[in-house]
């Protein structure tokens, strides 16, 4: 590739990223990040309509996982050889093909290649965000990608309580429907608004993946960041694969309406997003990567301040949700924004390591989750959520200070 972006060299100087295209870009990433969370709620009854056996149920969402670490190990990278705006659309149209392909699936292989495609090819969130930061000049990177992230964050939150509201008043094949709609017209409004980025490096698509290593073993940034963020996402998905275990439990007795609201309260925590992008804008993200890694401590610690099962218990649940989902929020964009910094040229694959990553902590964390609330009910899992945050602290104790650099 030749041609070089004027946005990677000059964004200041285009003033090419506005608000609205803020808007767009965020929008775009909570659309097909909910992808890779709309089957969770909805594996049961989906199992049984393929004829998937109840002790193979878990691989509809595993394999969405899997698709979803490849893309960013493999797909992803691409951002820092292809024109963006153009591999962005191809992704969200291969989106929307495998969408429908798992909404008319009626037997489980069809549905689990479907799954796994899904996966892959929602990775592309993943190169809206670096995107985003290129097209930002430096004083306002953190302030857009906060945004742009907030979108994100929303879009997880709001992924499995839509897909049990929509499932409960059609059935499970309409969200997938729906949501193929959705990419089509989404691609639609990306080909109208995105400008076109063509990256500068002269790689090949090899070079590329064998530079993954190298970047990771050169970048300490990277590395703490990353470590920070698979803490910070293992807590998470723990305390949202246990908690509605909990609630749906003896104590609480709450039914799948009642989960899915308690899942929304949780959205409530992304306006950390923003917050997060203007600190670090201020040269504070020293103190706000130990505000978003204490604040998941503390989520879990208030949820044993009353009797389980009580009025007071299920309001301090609810609290701990915000508060969880704000830290995470706070660090992700506190990080994303110090590996961008790293280099125009280098976003998309630092970004697919660091996610990968994250993904990588999420993933651990939904399993051990699981398995701490079936050995030791929700005081082990919240133990387990509590040290996980405390392993991110200390590490971050020993984060050198910055000299006149913005981290």
């Amino acid at each position: 590739m030749t041609t070089k972006s004027p946005a990677i060299e000059a964004p200041a100087n285009h003033g090419r990223m506005t608000a609205g295209l803020t808007f767009v870009m965020a929008a775009a990433c909570g659309l097909i990040v909910a992808n890779l969370y709309y089957a969770q709620p909805l594996a049961g009854p989906i199992a049984a309509a393929i004829g998937l056996p109840p002790h193979l149920t878990g691989l509809i969402v595993t394999l969405t996982q899997i698709g979803y670490g490849l893309g960013l190990l493999f797909i992803v990278p691409l951002g820092d050889l292809l024109e963006n705006r153009r591999l962005i659309l191809i992704m969200i149209g291969a989106t929307a093909i495998s969408l429908v392909a798992a909404g008319f699936s009626s037997a489980a292989l069809p549905f689990l290649l479907a799954s796994l495609a899904i996966g892959l090819t929602s990775s592309a969130v993943q190169m809206i965000v670096p995107f985003a930061a290129s097209l930002t000049p430096e004083e306002h990177r953190g302030r857009v990608v906060g945004n742009v992230v907030s979108g994100l964050m929303i879009g997880i939150m709001m992924a499995r309580p839509i897909a049990s509201f929509v499932t409960g008043l059609s059935n499970w094949h309409v969200i997938f429907f729906a949501s193929a709609a959705v990419m089509v017209a989404l691609g639609f409004i990306l080909a109208t608004r995105l400008p076109k980025r063509t990256p500068r490096t002269q790689l090949s698509y090899g070079g590329l993946l064998a530079s993954l290593g190298t970047l990771y073993a050169t970048q300490p940034i990277l590395r703490r960041r990353s470590f920070y963020q698979f803490c910070q996402f293992a807590a998470f998905s723990l305390f949202w694969t246990v908690t509605p275990l909990v609630l749906a439990g003896p104590a609480f007795q709450l039914g799948q309406t009642g989960i899915a609201i308690f899942a929304l309260v949780g959205v409530a925590g992304a306006i950390a997003s923003p917050i997060a992008g203007r600190l670090a804008d201020r040269d504070l993200s020293r103190p706000a990567t130990a505000l978003g890694i204490l604040s998941v401590g503390v989520a879990f610690l208030i949820t044993h301040l009353f009797a389980e099962g009580s009025t007071a218990a299920l309001a301090l649940l609810a609290i701990a949700a915000v508060l969880l989902d704000f830290g995470v929020a706070m660090t992700l964009v506190i990080s994303q924004r110090a590996i961008y910094t790293l280099g125009a040229d280098l976003r998309s694959r630092l970004n697919g390591l660091f996610m990968a990553t994250f993904f990588v902590g999420g993933a651990l964390g939904s399993a051990v989750g699981a398995w701490a609330f079936a050995e030791g009910g929700w005081m082990l899992a919240s133990t387990i959520g509590v040290a996980l945050s405390a392993v991110a602290f200390v590490y971050f104790l020993t984060e050198p200070k910055p000299h006149h650099h913005k981290a």
